[in-house]
């Protein structure tokens, strides 16, 4: 420090880094995507557009994520989960789904079969990035689901998380994103019915928390359904 107690040039520089660091930590742990979007009326329609997450297998009929979502909001809620899809092969067949459900919001639920795949995050990011446009160009809205990344480990420990690819595309698309939702429920064996799969309870844990993230985000307004 100089004398008069002035911050030498170096002090400064320094202290101009630190509230830059500052600034992006705090960045990196606020909301990736809108928190203030229009509520969805009852007579919507939601479109749940995914892989076997999705489509609900390891639970019976009925007992998906999809239709629990709807029997909480009262909104119409079509389940187009196809087992084994991936983010890339999803985009040949967004648009016939689009056109016949004419939906107000889609839910994109995809990523994790690219990723047992090893395919390179990077690319599986412009893939959902392509299929948010799609979306976007029908007119509708579209919203992320988070997926876990690949990791052995992880899934050995009941430490999954979401891949950072979604918190990146929700910035830079300024798409809503819910969190940690698939990982928290594969982190609980007794949610679970394989490593990659969610049990009849598991989906219904997805269904209430994807329900509060949608209400956070201002979609819903978190009165259920009679």
């Amino acid at each position: 420090m100089r004398a008069g107690g002035r911050p030498s040039r170096t002090g400064r520089a320094g202290q101009l880094l630190w509230l830059l660091l500052v600034a992006g930590l705090l960045a990196a742990c606020g909301s990736p995507g809108p928190t203030d979007l229009d509520p969805l009326p009852r007579s919507a329609t939601v479109l749940v557009f995914g892989n076997s997450v999705t489509h609900g297998t390891g639970a019976g009929d009925g007992k998906d994520f999809p239709t629990r979502l709807e029997a909480i909001t009262g909104w119409t809620v079509i389940n187009d989960g196809v087992p084994g899809d991936r983010a890339d092969t999803a985009r040949g067949r967004i648009e016939d789904s689009l056109v016949e459900h004419e939906p107000d919001l889609v839910i994109l639920e995809l990523g994790g079969n690219d990723f047992l795949r090893g395919r390179e995050p990077a690319e599986v990011k412009e893939d959902l990035r392509a299929l948010i446009g799609h979306v976007r160009d029908h007119g509708g809205q579209p919203l992320l689901i988070g997926v876990p990344e690949a990791s052995a480990l992880g899934a050995a420990t009941g430490r999954l998380s979401d891949d950072g690819i979604y918190r990146e595309l929700a910035r830079e698309e300024d798409v809503p994103l819910i969190e940690g939702v698939l990982a928290g429920v594969l982190n609980d064996p007794d949610l679970r019915a394989d490593r990659i799969h969610p049990n009849a309870d598991g989906y219904a844990r997805m269904a209430e928390e994807i329900a509060d993230g949608l209400m956070e985000v201002g979609l819903w307004l978190g009165r259920r359904a009679p």
